[in-house]
């Protein structure tokens, strides 16, 4: 399974909606603390895009030293429909500086230097050592996990559903409902499914692969297996 770490690094690296917190700026309209872009520097900072002229460019620009606080919150939600679609938050935190060398046009360039981190998803909920953060790699699959498993949905109904042969005792507990199965989450090491019954109650199944992949072409093989193991 992937780390902690590993999972925050993915979630810093996706496309989740994220908002920075910072002190005395609880009044300012959220949107205006998206960054633009962010991503996670070779020493374990984080790097985050802003407009020049928004508040909390201001406020890191007059913050002197380390004195400005701050709270990156990602929040990860299913990019399919699904019962209880909040698949995790993560939140990192440390101190916020401007970095005028990598500022563009009409933008400048924050640094968040990591004191702590911690995420609730899926797997469970962890604190991060900073040094682990750094030393992460995201999935390989971050990049495309969205449209993978909208493809999955829209395209292979009929073999997901043959994944519930593989549920074992869990398919003859549920054998008077009928169950929907909705791919909610996909990694290097496996696919999750939920699987929804009539009733709206919800379950979800972990399907791992034999080895993990490292991109999309050895993840269809890796699928091609999962589905032939469905349908024996």
């Amino acid at each position: 399974m992937p780390s902690a770490a590993e999972r925050t690094r993915s979630l810093v690296q996706s496309t989740c909606s994220a908002a920075l917190l910072v002190p005395g700026l609880d009044v300012i309209p959220p949107d205006l603390m998206v960054p633009d872009s962010r991503y996670i520097g070779p020493d374990g900072d984080l790097f985050l895009r802003f407009p020049a002229d928004s508040p909390v460019v201001r406020a890191a620009t007059h913050a002197q030293g380390d004195e400005l606080t701050a709270v990156l919150e990602i929040t990860d939600v299913a990019p399919v429909s699904v019962p209880h679609r909040i698949r995790g938050r993560a939140r990192i935190a440390g101190w916020l500086t401007c970095v005028p060398g990598l500022a563009e046009p009409g933008r400048m360039m924050l640094r968040l230097e990591v004191g702590e981190a911690a995420v609730d998803d899926l797997w469970g909920a962890e604190d991060i050592e900073p040094e682990a953060l750094r030393d992460a790699h995201a999935d390989p699959l971050v990049g495309h996990e969205a449209e993978l498993l909208q493809h999955l949905h829209a395209a292979h109904g009929e073999q997901m559903e043959t994944l519930s042969t593989l549920l074992g005792e869990r398919t003859a507990d549920t054998r008077s409902a009928r169950l929907t199965p909705v791919p909610v989450a996909l990694d290097r090491f496996g696919l999750r499914v939920r699987f929804v019954e009539d009733g709206g109650d919800c379950f979800d199944a972990r399907f791992e692969f034999p080895d993990p992949v490292r991109d999309v072409s050895e993840l269809r093989r890796a699928m091609y297996t999962l589905f032939e193991a469905a349908s024996c």
